[in-house]
């Protein structure tokens, strides 16, 4: 399984010429996407950052212009129709080498049967609907052009159920066998289609979800996990970062229910806070 080999700090693959001159980052304000945007600047590329929130996504931006390329920022909602309008509008003359999907939290966990189905439309909207307008749009102008690509972020939550992630989980098992059809689409037209999979990474949005860094997994830094996946954007159809690949081997075994038990106790010792809150 792909996903083992590069170590840290060690880069491959990316061609600022085949992506650039513009990227759009969805999910570009902290975490990996601020990686993704420090990275892709260095590299000499423009971005477009999306997210929600108007100060992070501008202080990656000045980040960003200080390294010397343009950066534009649109605060919006993916989850709201009206935003992938904007997102087309704002980037209707610029050429667009690069699509990285990374806004994909779950934004809504509990027990399925006792939660709000509202909640649950939430996260489908942000990991599914926004994704697929976006990647249907800029992939046509990408085949169309003849070359650049398109990064999905995914999670190992896709590859094994768990408590509190039914919807979760499944957007994201949704999302790895999408990207793997659409690089069998688009692999003839010179546009790269590459799903990393990230392990349990050290971001801002996993802080305040409690997550305790000090549990069952190691956690991947940003920088690396974000410099991995442009380091082999070209070998998709799925790459898994952060050294996780034999992980996700040894959870796709036919017991599944003796995986998903043994995954929920590391689970318990990685949100303990959630798990107090469910007794």
């Amino acid at each position: 399984m792909p996903g083992s080999e590069l170590t840290s700090g060690e880069s491959t693959g990316f061609d600022p010429g085949r992506y650039g001159p513009w990227a759009v980052i969805a999910g570009g304000s902290e975490g990996v996407g601020a990686s993704f945007a420090h990275q892709l600047a260095d590299a000499g590329i423009n971005v477009v950052l999306l997210a929600r929130k108007p100060g992070p996504l501008q202080e990656t931006a000045e980040a960003v212009r200080a390294r010397g390329v343009q950066a534009v920022t649109l605060s919006l909602d993916l989850t709201e129709l009206a935003a992938i309008d904007e997102i087309v509008s704002a980037t209707e003359g610029l050429d667009v080498g690069l699509l990285i999907y990374n806004a994909g939290a779950n934004t809504y966990g509990a027990d399925f049967v006792d939660g709000d189905l509202a909640g649950f439309q939430k996260v489908i909207d942000l990991n599914i609907t926004a994704q697929l307008a976006l990647v249907q749009h800029f992939g046509r102008r990408l085949r169309d052009r003849g070359r650049g690509g398109l990064l999905l972020v995914g999670s190992m939550s896709g590859y094994l159920g768990g408590r509190h992630l039914s919807v979760y989980g499944g957007v994201k098992a949704f999302g790895r066998v999408f990207a793997e059809s659409l690089w069998l689409e688009l692999r003839e037209h010179g546009v790269d289609v590459l799903e990393l999979v990230l392990g349990v990474t050290r971001t801002p949005a996993m802080e305040r979800a409690g997550l305790n860094f000090g549990g069952a997994f190691k956690a991947d830094e940003p920088d690396d996990v974000a410099r991995e996946g442009l380091a082999h954007l070209a070998d998709g159809p799925v790459w898994i970062a952060g050294g996780n690949a034999r992980r996700a081997e040894k959870i796709n075994g036919p017991d599944r229910r003796g995986l998903i038990l043994a995954q929920h106790e590391a689970m318990a010792k990685l949100f303990p806070q959630k798990e107090d809150a469910a007794r």
